[in-house]
């Protein structure tokens, strides 16, 4: 299912059409992100019904394998190196320590595993215990991701042939805005390796963070480069900014809530068929700020006590959330 547009009335309208890509351009989605809010949520509702079952959600954890370190500048990172956050450098965790951690994000619902690596990208000594991870965790039944960093070639068919389900690279930002938050790499680096990851026949994982002093437009910029890819990705974080101290974004202002959510929406329409994480900052935000994200269209989150280094929402609290709401874990 795709979403097409509509004018009815002099307004835009979106209703879901079966297999047809749309190429979606800034206007298209500043257009959306300008709609009355309860038009915006009630087309976003329409959209994600007609692709999914609107009252389930689908659970990840995610776990830092390798801790702190990272030679890169992201504005918004506690484990680069470069900026005094307070995170000390750690090796490489065991793979039987990761195991234990996917045995125990599974007895509480999770069904995908995620392993981050604080690297530029791995090296090829780095790749292999990396690999016995992948396997080790697919031999739980779940589903594997791991977010490394930058792909050299043949890397991707290697996690591939370990088992590997999806490969979890952000865009971060606009283009525009991108130069301004990290200068150790570019955008196209970043698209270079999810070329890379989807060649290799990989699920594409890739979002963004909102609220590290972008504009609308610059919001609309992102979500347009996640959806004009062919296909979209599998999976899209949408990362509220959590300000680290100590990094150049620790005093970024915090974007409105009501921005936060239309987001979500404009998300969801536009890539009707991919599952719309909610994920970094969920510790921040009140149950009714989350209700309302999945009213919009969020459909999975990241599970469990710690994202990385940030802390996340613990799982009793999920589970009464949603118990409120009547939600169930796909």
């Amino acid at each position: 299912m795709s979403a097409s547009l509509a004018l009815d009335g002099g307004a835009l309208a979106v209703a879901p059409t079966a297999a047809v890509r749309h190429v979606w351009t800034r206007a298209e989605v500043e257009a959306l992100f300008a709609l009355p809010f309860a038009d915006l949520m009630y087309r976003a509702q329409q959209v994600h019904r007609a692709n999914f079952d609107a009252n389930a959600v689908q659970r990840s954890t995610l776990l830092s394998i390798k801790t702190g370190g990272c030679s890169e500048d992201c504005g918004y990172c506690s484990q680069s190196a470069r900026y005094a956050t307070g995170l000390e450098r750690e090796a490489l965790l065991p793979v039987d320590e990761v195991l234990a951690a996917a045995r125990a994000a599974k007895d509480k619902g999770a069904t995908r595993f995620c392993m981050g690596a604080a690297w530029r990208g791995p090296k090829q000594k780095d790749l292999e215990p990396v690999k016995e991870m992948i396997r080790a965790v697919k031999s739980l039944g779940m589903e594997t991701c791991t977010t490394l960093g930058m792909l050299q070639p043949g890397q991707a068919e290697e996690l591939k042939d370990a088992g590997l389900d999806y490969y979890n690279h952000n865009l971060d930002t606009s283009p525009e805005h991108y130069v301004k938050i990290i200068s150790t790499h570019t955008q196209a680096d970043r698209f270079d390796t999810l070329d890379k990851v989807r060649a290799a026949g990989i699920k594409v994982c890739s979002g963004g963070i909102i609220g590290m002093g972008e504009t609308r437009r610059g919001r609309a910029d992102l979500l347009c480069e996640l959806a004009n890819m062919n296909p979209p990705p599998d999976s899209v974080p949408i990362n509220n900014l959590v300000p680290i101290p100590g990094t150049p974004l620790a005093a970024a202002e915090p974007i409105d809530p009501f921005d936060f959510v239309r987001t979500i929406a404009c998300a969801r329409i536009l890539m009707p068929a991919s599952y719309v994480r909610l994920s970094a900052g969920r510790q921040q935000m009140s149950d009714e700020l989350q209700a309302l994200c999945f009213l919009a269209g969020a459909n999975s989150i990241f599970y469990g006590d710690k994202l990385l280094t940030a802390d996340n929402p613990e799982a009793s609290r999920d589970e009464a959330l949603f118990e409120r709401l009547g939600l169930q874990a796909i």
